[in-house]
């Protein structure tokens, strides 16, 4: 329904009524009409007073600024063609060109809110504004792109001299790669030489586009740029293809390399290839591309400033998925020194975490890394950060648990399944369920009391005491989890006649026991069991010797710990039989 308006004198009549009365943030009339876009108040307005058309609020928006702001296609037409019409040459340029606080003009407004049909109206009547910037050195380009409208960046592309600025020395284009292909093929038409445009940081809108991941439009900026584009490097020396790996944008690597297989050696300003790059950043897919690739092996070995190679970074890092990749390819030298005399294996003592260690150093050693030459007796043992702390506050936590456990054992030894006849003694005595029930309760009870008391002796003891008695009673615990799991089962079982409950019980705790330990291995283990093996049982030869010495030196519960993991998988091991067996008692 249109919506008709009085004449100003009837809505206020009387000698009081005056077309420059203002609000209390300066707008007039004129200006709440134009962001209101009733086009008919405005002409009424505009016919009474024409001086309300370069009128200013406190923000120094002019009515035009309130129509495009507010997206109102009819109100910005309007205002343009009463200006031309009303308004001389002079005060015109103010109205179409005015600038606000932040120095936007009314195209700024409208390309920043998206409402494309007033910045294609604004085009078509005022397209020497798409030549402006704001305060901030921003164009309407440059907003329509942010504001995601293609029809906007349609309009103002329509005019050759439109500025593409952006903040920070960006361009349009910079914005673009992370929002459409579509806007992307638009601006590249329009202006090709913005593929080579850097901003602040001496980034190239390709840059932008590899680090985001989006192969079709890298494949649009290839299409429109020169060759020189993929070798653009910003002010840390980093090319295209380094900010695709360092993202771990492997297909974007592939086709970087495949457009431009010389890019593969650009390096950064630390003397760093992109295979350095996505070592130290753990991306293992594009070490996997290097490696396989005949044409990349070079990289493989190739050392930055600092001497060190791929190797050295995802060691210092802590990747063990790339290093385990590097040196499983069999084409990576272990036993490279960097500029300071450290190999792989002497960085591994920058490792914080324990755990990080021991996969590292079982990895090194099964590949045959060595160490740095150097006197033994300077060596220092690894201490990781707050690793101690570590073992203090867990082993508070599972002297609690194990507590716990002795608990709920100890009580079950009183309330056996079957209950107690007359005599006193178990209803289910002698049967096989029944004796298996007891043999594993007191196997959980005696654990969980021992694991309890190592746990609170080593609080008490020396560090290096402490640590074998919080090893074993890890175990003690542990064996007592297991025995209580098989206890239940035994338990139910032996009060239980039905065959087919009985299958489905030992079914369902086979299983769930079979993905905890599972799962608790996989996390546990330090690499593959195969590598932890060769780390026990190797030392055959003299150079395997000298390496587990010096290991030993300064990591001495690495092999503690390999030796813990091996036994931790037998006793699983044993447990899962031993779901089998008690399940076939009777």
């Amino acid at each position: 329904m249109k919506v008709q308006f009085a004449p100003i004198s009837a809505i206020h009549p009387g000698p009081c009524c005056s077309t420059r009365e203002v609000t209390a943030e300066r707008s007039t009339l004129l200006h709440i009409a134009a962001g209101q876009g009733h086009c008919e108040l405005i002409t009424e307005l505009c016919l009474r007073d024409s001086a309300l058309l370069s009128s200013v609020n406190s923000a120094l928006d002019t009515p035009l600024h309130c129509a495009a702001r507010a997206g109102h296609t009819d109100a910005v037409e309007a205002i343009v063609r009463l200006a031309r019409h009303n308004v001389e040459e002079e005060r015109l340029r103010g109205v179409l060109g005015g600038r606000n606080q932040a120095g936007d003009t009314a195209l700024h407004l409208a390309a920043r809110h998206g409402h494309s049909a007033a910045v294609e109206a604004l085009m078509k009547l005022a397209p020497e504004l798409a030549s402006e910037v704001n305060g901030a050195g921003v164009s309407p380009l440059y907003l329509a792109v942010m504001s995601r409208s293609v029809p906007a960046v349609a309009a103002i592309v329509g005019c050759r001299d439109a500025s593409a600025a952006g903040p920070s020395s960006q361009n349009a284009l910079h914005a673009a790669v992370l929002q459409s292909l579509e806007m992307v093929s638009l601006l590249l038409r329009w202006g090709p030489t913005l593929a080579t445009d850097l901003d602040s940081n001496k980034s190239s809108p390709l840059h932008f586009a590899s680090s985001d991941g989006d192969c079709s439009i890298i494949q649009e900026i290839l299409a429109y740029a020169p060759p020189s584009t993929a070798y653009l490097q910003d002010r840390e020396g980093l090319s295209a293809l380094h900010a695709a790996a360092l993202m771990g944008n492997e297909p974007v690597v592939r086709l970087l390399l495949q457009f431009y297989p010389a890019s593969a050696d650009t390096r950064e300003n630390h003397g760093r290839s992109f295979l350095h790059a996505a070592a130290m950043r753990g991306h293992n897919s594009i070490v996997s591309h290097v490696i396989k690739n005949q044409m990349l092996e070079h990289l493989l070995n190739n050392q930055d400033r600092e001497g060190n190679t791929a190797l050295h970074l995802a060691v210092q890092a802590g990747e063990y998925s790339v290093v385990s990749k590097l040196l499983s390819s069999g084409k990576v030298q272990p036993h490279i020194m960097n500029n300071a005399g450290n190999t792989p294996s002497d960085l591994v003592e920058n490792s914080t975490g324990f755990y990080s260690m021991v996969r590292l150093m079982v990895k090194l050693y099964v590949y045959g890394a060595q160490f740095r030459p150097q006197r033994q007796d300077h060596i220092n043992k690894w201490a990781g950060q707050d690793i101690v702390k570590w073992r203090v506050a867990t082993s508070k936590n599972l002297a609690i648990v194990s507590t716990l456990v002795a608990t709920v054992a100890f009580s079950a030894a009183f309330n056996v399944p079957g209950s107690y006849g007359s005599d006193g003694k178990a209803n289910l005595n002698g049967s096989h369920m029944y004796n298996a029930f007891l043999v594993l309760d007191t196997i959980a009870v005696t654990t969980a009391v021992m694991a309890t008391i190592l746990l609170v002796y080593g609080s008490a003891s020396r560090p290096h005491r402490s640590w074998w008695g919080f090893i074993v009673s890890m175990h003690f615990l542990w064996l007592s989890l297991l025995s209580m799991m098989l206890g239940f089962f035994t338990a139910i079982a032996a009060t239980s006649d039905k065959k087919s409950m009985m299958t489905a019980l030992s079914r369902l705790i086979y299983f769930g026991m079979y993905i905890l330990i599972m799962l608790l291995t996989s996390l546990a283990v330090p690499g593959s069991l195969t590598g932890v093996l060769q780390f026990l049982l190797g030392g055959l030869s003299e150079r395997q010797r000298h390496v587990k010495r010096r290991i030993n030196r300064q990591y001495p519960f690495v092999v503690i710990y390999a030796f813990n993991m091996i036994l931790f998988i037998i006793v699983n091991n044993i447990a899962i039989v031993a779901v089998d067996v008690t399940s076939n008692l009777r």
